[in-house]
């Protein structure tokens, strides 16, 4: 009878056994994965800065002088300058049109609703504060990182999986060039930069229409110069800082973990949408921990 309830105890612990196993695999599997990410943004912020990436260097500079120049794009090599450039183009300039309109939306369903709320309740100090706090700090950033995400994360992906396997890198490396300072520094800063100069215009395309839309309506106090005052002198310096991490931290890890998921795409063209469905995953978790973990930071 005891070797019967030792079997069936084995029977029952072999499938939580596994279970345990395979979560573990797992979370073992996302931190690698978050390690290599995080090497390779700051890999790219000391290409960014090493002068031996510059177009030349400015010896009379100095220190200062040449740590700030080193950033600026117009000092790297040509080729990387325009591959920044076409990055900047896809990811922050095309979408622009499609930003605006969901900014406009935004301002009309939530901005409207502030203001005309916070005017019935006799709150019009509030209003500032609200929409500081509801549409620059929190919707402004998370809406405009998903857009980024699904729209330019899969096509980073993709490319450079298509190019790996259709041999293109192992040719670059065969001419001299390096993979990562042509394919990888450019299309992780120009979506750091994209998606931070998306998020000002989506702020600002929301507060413009809604106020607009609110005076049309005949909702609110419909003086502009109070509007724009009343929204202006509830921006607090951890605001700015805010909306700063929150636009490009996760720009920074969704690109990077986007970069790793392509160029980890095998011999097969099937590895691809696979590589693309993780790499999306994980910049979403990340967006959302990111945003959670700043906001933690900053107000509490």
């Amino acid at each position: 009878m005891f070797a019967e309830a030792s079997k069936a105890a084995g029977v029952f612990r072999t499938p939580s056994v596994r279970l345990i196993g395979r979560l573990g695999a797992e979370v073992w599997a996302q931190w690698d994965e978050l390690r290599h990410t995080a090497a390779l943004i700051g890999t790219v912020f000391c290409v960014a800065v090493w002068p031996r990436y510059w177009v030349c260097t400015v010896p009379w500079l100095a220190l200062g002088d040449s740590t700030a120049v080193a950033v600026w794009p117009r000092f790297w090599l040509r080729t990387v300058r325009k591959a920044f450039a076409r990055q900047v183009l896809a990811i922050g300039v095309e979408p622009l049109w499609f930003v605006c309109a969901v900014a406009v939306f935004v301002g009309i369903s939530v901005v409207v609703q502030l203001t005309f709320w916070t005017g019935e309740a006799g709150q019009s100090q509030l209003l500032g504060p609200l929409l500081v706090t509801v549409v620059a700090r929190e919707l402004g950033p998370v809406l405009i990182n998903l857009v980024v995400i699904v729209r330019s994360g899969s096509t980073i992906t993709t490319e450079l999986g298509v190019l790996k396997i259709n041999g293109e890198i192992r040719a670059l490396e065969a001419q001299g060039g390096d993979p990562f300072l042509h394919l990888v520094v450019p299309r992780v800063l120009g979506m750091a930069v994209s998606t931070f100069c998306l998020t000002i215009v989506f702020i600002l395309v929301a507060f413009a229409s809604g106020y607009l839309f609110a005076a049309w309506m005949g909702k609110g106090s419909g003086d502009l110069l109070l509007f724009a005052d009343t929204v202006s002198g509830a921006v607090q310096l951890k605001d700015i800082f805010n909306i700063l991490a929150k636009s490009i931290l996760p720009a920074l890890f969704a690109s990077g973990s986007c970069c790793i998921g392509g160029l980890a795409v095998g011999e097969s063209d099937t590895e691809i949408p696979q590589a693309t469905q993780r790499a999306l995953t994980r910049s979403v978790a990340g967006l959302f921990v990111i945003s959670a973990v700043v906001s933690l930071l900053t107000y509490l």
